[in-house]
């Protein structure tokens, strides 16, 4: 048994060796963009879906509300907060679903590959959420 004289002291605990070691690449941060865009689709895009349905069923009142909010508050900038939000995610997790169909067969798991695959799946969602976006308000 310790003698309550001799406490041990609080030392700092070192940290975890890879820390110091590895920085975010493109495949780091592309793996986390997967996780993060698709809790977001599921999240944010089911609430805005489930309040949609809600107010579509609830009649001109309730369903001129949720216009109002999405289409007229601020000239519609929540919609396209969300719209545009909405439509970045998912172009970013199809182009990461692509890349992990090409990585599950054994392609790209060099260096040079796996970064170019990476950084393409980047520029892939912001070019395509762009050229969609663009397509709708020339359309519209």
């Amino acid at each position: 048994m310790a003698s309550p004289s001799r406490t041990p002291t609080a030392r700092a605990r070192p940290l975890s060796p890879h820390l110091s070691v590895w920085k975010p690449g493109p495949a780091m941060i592309v793996s986390i963009l997967h996780r993060i865009t698709g809790d977001g689709m599921a999240t944010v895009g089911t609430v805005v879906l489930v309040w949609w349905l809600a107010a579509i069923s609830g009649g001109p009142a309730s369903y001129a509300s949720f216009h109002y909010v999405f289409m007229a508050l601020w000239g519609g900038a929540i919609g396209y907060l969300f719209g545009i939000g909405l439509t970045l995610s998912f172009f970013q997790h199809l182009a990461t679903g692509i890349r992990h169909f090409f990585l599950d067969v054994g392609a790209n798991y060099d260096l040079k590959g796996n970064r170019a695959g990476s950084i393409a799946t980047m520029v892939f969602s912001v070019v395509a959420t762009a050229a969609f976006w663009a397509y709708l308000t020339m359309v519209k």
